[in-house]
C-alpha cells in the first residue's frame, strides 16, 4: 500500500510514519507534503497513492483547498486536533479521521478499514467537500446550524433549528416536526443532520430519530433496560431508545 501524507508538524508526521510502520510493514510512505500549494503540484505530477492521511488545516490554509482543480480518486484519512461532535462529519463523509495525537490502536482500526472497503477498489467514493468544509468551519467557530431551508408546493421557508422537535427517516425520506406540528420533507439524512445541530441539544436515539432535549415530555424504563420517549409531536410514533445509546443518552439527560 502505498500512502502520502500531507501534514505540516514535522513531529506529527514521524509518529505517523512510525506508527504506519508498526501497524503494516508493507506501507510505503511516498512523501510527507506540508502545505496546501505543494499538495496540488504533487498530485499533478504523479500518480494517486492508495491512500491519503490529510491534515485539515496547514500552514497555508486549509486542505480542503486541494481538492480544488486537482483530481484526487483514493480514499482520505483526515487528521485532526479539533474534537467534540463534528468529528463524525468526517466519518460520514470520508474514509476515517484520526484526532491528533494519533493512537495506534485507531490508526490499525483505519487501515482495516480501508482494507475491507476498498481491497479491489481502484477508486474511492467521492466527498463531499462543501459539507465537510461547513462543518469544519462552524467546528472552529463553536456554530451550529441555526435553519434549515425546506420547500412546500412553490413556496420556499426557513425553520429555525430551535422550533424543530426532531427529525426522522421513514422510507428513505428525511422529515422533521416543529413545536406547532407541522411536518417537513428535508434535503438531508439523519447521519448529515446529527453532524450539523448541536449535539447538547439533539440526541440520535436510534437509526430513525433525533430528538430535541425540549420536545422530550417524559422518559420511561421499557423492556430489556431500554428506554422509550415522551415527545411533543411525536405521540404517534414508538420513540425506543437504541440499548445500546441507553447509557450514552442518560449521560446526555444528566448534563
Amino acid at each position: 500500500m502505498k500512502v502520502l501524507i500531507v501534514e505540516d508538524e514535522k513531529s506529527a508526521a514521524k509518529r505517523l510514519i512510525a506508527l504506519l510502520k508498526e501497524v503494516d510493514p508493507g506501507i510505503i510512505n511516498l512523501k510527507v507534503i506540508d502545505t496546501v500549494k505543494a499538495a496540488k503540484e504533487w498530485f499533478q505530477n504523479n500518480e494517486q497513492p492508495d491512500l491519503l492521511f490529510l491534515d485539515i488545516q496547514l500552514a497555508d490554509g486549509l486542505s480542503f483547498e486541494i481538492f480544488d482543480n486537482t483530481e484526487i480518486s483514493c480514499p482520505v484519512i483526515f487528521t485532526t486536533a479539533y474534537d467534540q461532535y463534528a468529528l463524525k462529519a468526517f466519518e460520514v463523509y470520508s474514509l476515517d479521521y484520526l484526532l491528533k495525537p494519533i493512537d495506534k490502536e485507531k490508526l490499525e482500526k483505519s487501515i482495516e478499514k480501508y482494507k475491507k472497503i476498498y481491497g479491489e477498489k481502484a477508486q474511492a467514493e467521492s466527498i463531499d467537500l462543501d459539507t465537510l468544509q461547513n462543518v469544519f468551519q462552524m467546528m472552529r467557530g463553536g456554530n451550529y446550524k441555526e435553519r434549515f431551508i425546506v420547500k412546500y408546493g412553490e413556496h420556499i421557508k426557513s425553520v429555525p433549528t430551535e422550533s424543530i422537535n426532531g427529525f426522522y427517516s421513514e422510507e428513505k425520506i428525511t422529515f422533521f416536526k416543529t413545536a406547532e406540528g407541522r411536518k417537513y420533507v428535508i434535503d438531508y439524512t439523519l447521519e448529515q443532520i446529527e453532524t450539523l445541530v448541536d449535539q447538547s441539544k439533539f440526541f440520535r436515539i436510534n437509526r430513525k430519530y433525533i430528538i430535541s432535549l425540549t420536545a422530550i415530555e417524559d422518559v420511561v424504563v421499557y423492556s430489556n433496560s431500554r428506554l422509550k420517549l415522551i415527545a411533543k409531536q411525536f405521540q404517534d410514533m414508538d420513540l425506543i431508545v437504541a440499548r445500546e445509546k441507553v447509557q450514552e443518552f442518560k449521560k446526555w439527560l444528566d448534563k
